[in-house]
């Protein structure tokens, strides 16, 4: 495979999406603790991104050949991650998100963010004949609750992507400063993502206790400090926003 200087530029930007995501803080029931360990697994992910640029730049449109080998990277790249990070799993999901944006980005290197978007949506419209046939908890759970999910989200093109970027321009507008701006992007996306993870955790009642909560935030009636305490003595973790905040951050960043 030929790599070029633009894939390992897009996959750099990917990996600090996620840094930058990390990083955050507060961040509502996400972890702030060992941020090595953190650092640490989301560089484990570049490789993968790097072959994942490379590949969608070789066949050079959406298409079911595409789709497959992206699925063969992303599980190698898990498994990589999880060698990485002894198991824990810090950024399990990520990868899919990040590595379907990355390819539409290798696909439209002068892209809009909405170009790209729509590209990583008939990308992940094709399926991977080489996945698992075993269903994830993630999948099962959409199919008994009707959620979309990861999948759902990408085939749609990624609209709460979308909407932490539009809200990320707004707070900036506004005068926020940048912490602020990706907080209220967070929150954003916590409002209404129909998070698959909390489902299959904590059930239909989890996920509302989280989009309530991100909904109380960002109306003022809830202090951010008082939402995360709640999230963490729960065990309520919206890894999903996380992920989709890292892409929208990869996303502002290319520009």
């Amino acid at each position: 495979m030929v790599v070029t200087r633009e894939d390992e530029v897009l996959a750099r930007a990917a990996v600090e999406g996620l840094l930058a995501g990390v990083e955050l803080t507060p961040k509502p029931g996400l972890p702030d603790v060992d941020l090595a360990a953190l650092r640490w697994s989301a560089r484990a992910l570049e490789p993968g991104l790097v072959a994942m640029a490379a590949v969608a730049r070789r066949i050079g449109e959406p298409s079911a050949g595409l789709r497959g080998e992206l699925g063969a990277i992303g599980r190698s790249t898990e498994r990589d991650m999880a060698r990485a990070d002894g198991g824990a799993a810090l950024h399990h999901g990520a990868v899919w998100p990040l590595g379907l944006l990355v390819a539409g980005a290798a696909l439209a290197p002068d892209g809009a963010v909405e170009e790209i978007t729509a590209l990583a949506g008939r990308i992940a419209a094709y399926p991977d004949r080489g996945a698992p046939r075993t269903p994830s908890p993630g999948s099962a759970v959409s199919v008994r609750y009707g959620a979309a999910g990861a999948k759902g989200e990408a085939r749609a093109g990624f609209p709460h992507v979308r909407r932490a970027l539009a809200t990320l321009r707004t707070a900036r507008d506004a005068g926020a400063r940048e912490p602020e701006a990706r907080l209220n992007a967070l929150l954003t996306v916590m409002t209404t993502l129909q998070d698959t993870g909390l489902l299959h955790a904590a059930g239909p009642h989890g996920l509302r206790e989280v989009q309530d909560g991100a909904r109380e935030v960002v109306e003022g009636h809830l202090a951010v400090d008082d939402l995360d305490r709640r999230l963490r003595e729960r065990g309520l973790r919206p890894r999903g926003s996380g992920h989709l905040l890292a892409a929208a951050l990869f996303l502002d960043g290319l520009r």
